[in-house]
């Protein structure tokens, strides 16, 4: 199953670090098989602040995902973006074709 980096980033400053950040990050996704799904332009926020940006990014696995993130590669272009935004960002597994909302219900549960 593939696996999700999901960001959603605020107050982005978009200055010389957001800028090194947008040209190094490429390449740390090469060794996990990581691409972009949702970056940039084209966001229509409907709820929350007008600020806002997501990124989601997909690796083969929830696995490569985790292991791109702690990365040395990924972990020494972070704080150029941590210092320029402020935001939330997880590592989150497919949750299947078959899936339906109250599946979480029994998860709750049980």
């Amino acid at each position: 199953m593939p696996g999700y980096a999901i960001a959603h980033l605020t107050n982005i400053d978009f200055n010389a670090d957001i800028v090194e950040y947008l040209e190094r990050i490429d390449a740390t996704f090469t060794p996990f098989g990581g691409k972009f799904l949702v970056h940039g332009p084209g966001q229509t926020v409907k709820e929350g602040p007008a600020d806002s940006n997501f990124v989601v990014v997909e690796f083969p696995t929830r696995e490569a995902a985790q292991a791109w993130y702690d990365s040395p590669a990924y972990q020494a272009i972070l704080p150029l973006r941590t210092n320029n935004s402020t935001g939330t960002a997880v590592i989150a597994e497919d949750c299947g074709d078959d899936h339906i909302a109250t599946d979480i219900l029994e998860e709750l549960q049980g």
